[in-house]
Order: structure tokens, then sequence, then C-alpha cells
């Protein structure tokens, strides 16, 4: 899902792809005999900054290349659309998809095979491995770069903790210390102590999330492209019967059971609630989309019970269509390599590209789940340190703690329409003290199961 900071990395949640595109590229185009690279920026919305930012970026990228103009256009991801927005061609030439949607268009040969493009760049290797199995099909050719990716986190408003009485640099680490600081917020405050994503698709995103840090698995890949739903299991269970506890018995949850990814980020960033779960990459949507104060902002682990629990991740990949030709395919894959790619490798990249948000008052140094291995991600992180300008100490407990969790992807299967009925089983345990938790779970996995066999 997204989070992102667009994301999210936010998704954090599904997202559009818009047929409105407008450009921003500052070449002449066609009239000029480049080669016009249609590229996507940012969603409909973003701020003047982000697009500064892009610019100074799309101009190095030219003055390096000059037989491209880069034309930049505003995108966001709807799988619904998708397919049309292929077959009428208004799809940019590079764009990003979530990590839950690539399996499903990969098998249908709407993405670019780019393996060479990838393997003779030289850093196939590097990727984390967990991450590059999100875009490679069952013979390892690889579909996209992935370009950014998020660990689930816990959100808390460091004001509304001290208000209560607690202590916003010594976060929750359990979840039922989350369900205490939520009580003492509410009740010492008025406010939500906690909510969560219930609306379209969110709600079974972040079920999702709850359930995996419980030990749960939601779904079984049988290896034959065939999967088996699993939704009906103790971890999903305990989750559900958990929200029950902080909604009914200790009123901490608020009366709003309508939020979804923007939405709540909304409600966070105006201070009506106090801890909420979504993507680690969120701080720079809520900042700069929501007008979140940063001195009010915490972020900490996703709490995690049990030998098999893990902390669900996600994110997004670079990729491009089947249809473009072979040099719009060269331009993309040199657009990606720059654009994405190389601020992660190389120190003279990675510190323009800081320099650049940095310049644009973007926020540098977000937290994320690294898409190449540890000792890469450890290094571009030295290389972009003088920067940084968000506030890692107000982020200590997801720095120290991330590593030491264990990642996992979303489910493969049906992701999303599958997130859908999960929505309807947490709005129903929300909304009615008396939902029966083994009855929903029963019929969302039968139902989950339906959707699966007719793939």
């Amino acid at each position: 899902m997204k989070s992102a900071a667009k994301v999210a990395i936010a998704s954090f949640a599904a997202l559009a792809l818009a047929g409105t595109l407008a450009g921003c590229g500052t070449g002449s185009g066609g009239d000029s005999g480049k080669l016009e690279l249609r590229v996507a920026t940012f969603p409909p919305g973003a701020d003047q900054a982000a697009y500064d930012a892009f610019a100074v970026q799309e101009k190095q990228f030219e003055k390096l290349n000059p037989d491209i103009d880069v034309i930049g256009v505003e995108y966001e991801w709807k799988a619904p659309t998708f397919a049309a927005q292929l077959a009428g061609g208004s799809l940019p030439d590079v764009f990003t998809v979530p990590f839950t949607d690539t399996k499903t268009l990969l098998e249908n040969g709407q993405l670019m095979d780019v393996t060479k493009e990838v393997e003779d760049l030289g850093y196939a290797d590097k990727f984390n491995p967990i991450i590059i199995g999100e875009v490679q099909d069952d013979k390892g050719s690889i579909f996209g770069f992935p370009r950014q990716a998020y660990a689930m986190g816990l959100h808390y408003n460091r004001d509304l903790f001290t208000a209560a009485g607690l202590d916003p640099d010594q976060p929750p680490t359990t979840w039922e210390e989350v369900r205490a600081d939520a009580k003492a917020i509410a009740e010492k405050t008025g406010k939500a102590g906690y909510a969560t994503m219930t609306m379209g698709n969110t709600g079974g995103w972040q079920l999702t999330a709850q359930s995996i840090s419980r030990g749960a698995e939601m779904q079984k890949d049988n290896g034959d492209g065939t999967y088996t739903s699993t939704l009906n299991n103790d971890g999903t269970k305990a989750t559900l019967e958990y929200f029950h506890d902080l909604r009914w018995d200790d009123n901490s949850m608020g009366d709003n059971f309508l939020l979804d990814w923007g939405s709540i980020n909304q409600e966070f960033a105006a201070g009506n609630l106090g801890m909420y779960t979504s993507g680690s990459d969120v701080y720079t949507a809520l900042v700069r989309d929501f007008s979140m104060k940063p001195e009010q902002y915490g972020l900490t682990v996703i709490p995690t019970e049990g030998a098999d629990a893990g902390v669900l991740g996600g994110g997004d990949i670079a990729v491009m269509s089947p249809k473009i030709d072979d040099a719009h395919k060269a331009a993309g894959v040199k657009w990606i390599d720059w654009y994405y790619m190389q601020k992660l490798l190389n120190k003279d990249a990675a510190q323009a590209d800081a320099q650049a948000l940095a310049d644009s008052d973007q926020a540098v140094g977000t937290p994320v789940l690294p898409v190449l291995d540890k000792a890469t991600y450890d290094q571009q992180q030295e290389w972009i340190k003088p920067y940084v300008n968000v506030p890692t100490d107000q982020m200590a407990g997801f720095f120290d703690g991330i590593f030491d969790q264990k990642p996992v992807g979303e489910f493969k299967g049906q992701t999303q329409p599958v997130y859908g009925l999960l929505d309807n089983v947490i709005q129903a345990v929300l909304t009615d003290e008396n939902a029966d938790v083994d009855a929903l779970l029963t019929k969302a996995d039968s139902d989950a199961q339906a959707l699966l066999d007719g793939q």
C-alpha cells in the first residue's frame, strides 16, 4: 500500500492513476529533435516546493543527457483504470506501481522486462531479496526497479502523550502498552487515543499489518499460481478482539470509524488522535500535505508478539509499459537509474539529491525500509547526514528497532479485493458491540477463497 510519502510509504493505500496529465518539463519536446520522455512526478495536489525540487533534478538529468527531454506529468495509481490507460497509451513512459499489484501486472504481460538492463547496471545482487522478489516472475526475470519501501510503524502525537502524562520519549513497545496509553490519552485529553483505517481497502491493509505482528499468515501461496485464504486465524481474531476492547471497553478510539489513508493522516496532523499504524515513510505527507508541526511527531516500531511475528512492508516499483519502443525504453532506464537508484548507490548523486530536496524544503531522512542491502543503506545514510532535516531523535524507536524485526511482504492473491472484504469486518467490529468475530472471519475467509478460485 502506499505509504510515501505518496504514499505513502501511507501507505503507505490503494491510489489512483490520473488520466489528467500536467506537463512540467522545460524542454521544447518534439520540435527540438530530442526524445521526449514522459515520467511520473507527483500526485495531483502536491505543493509547489515539490515541483521546484523536481525542476532542479530535471535540469541536472538533461544536462547529462542532452538528447532527452524529460516531461514530468502528474500521476497516481489506480488498479481499476490501469488496463484502460495501458490500452489507450495514456500512461507515462516511466511510472510507479505498488508492490501489491506488481505480480499481477507482470503475469498479465503489462510491464516491461528489464532483466538485462538491471544486470548491466551492476546492482542486481544488491537488492534486499524480499523486495526484489516483489518484481520477479517464477523464472527470476525482473520487471521493474524497486525504488522505495517502507515498514509498518506506530505513529504517535508527542503533544497528546505529554498532555496525558505520558513520556513521549518512551513510546509503547507492546500492544497492551498501546492500549493503556490510548486509554490515558482519551481520558485526559478527550481525543481518540488510538484509531485505525477502515475504508478504501486500507482497513484490510492495517488489519493485515496487525495480524502479521501477532504471527498470522493471511494467505498461503501454493507455489503453482494458486493461493489458499487463511484469514480465519488466531492472529487476526486476536487483533479484532483487541480493537473491540479499545472501542467498547475503553472508549479510546473516538467516534469516527470511517477513515482511509488521507483522512486518518488529516486527523492525526490536526491533533485529534494519539496513535495509529501506517507506513514508516508517512512523515513527509503529514508535514507537507497535512501541515503537521514536526515537533508533534513521534514514530516507533509496530509491536510484535510471538516467534512468528513480523512487520508488514510495502512500497512501489519504477516500471515501464511494454508498449514503448526501444529508444524510450533505453531513455527510461537512464532516468530510473539516475533519478531513483543512483542516490542510493553513489555519494555524489545521494548528496545532490539530498541538497535539492533540502533547498526546496522537502524532507530528507524520512525512515524507510531499505530496498538495497543494509551495508549499502548505512553508507547512503552517512552520505546524506549533513542534509537530514527531519527530527530523527523523535523517530529513535523506529530507527533502533526496525532491523530487529522480520519484514513480511503483502500477500499476492487478489490483494486489494481481499483488503476490501476485511474493511467490512473491521467496520462491523467498531460499529456493533455484539459483532460475532468468528462469524465475520468465517465469511470473509470463504469470500476471499471464492475470489482466489475465480482469478
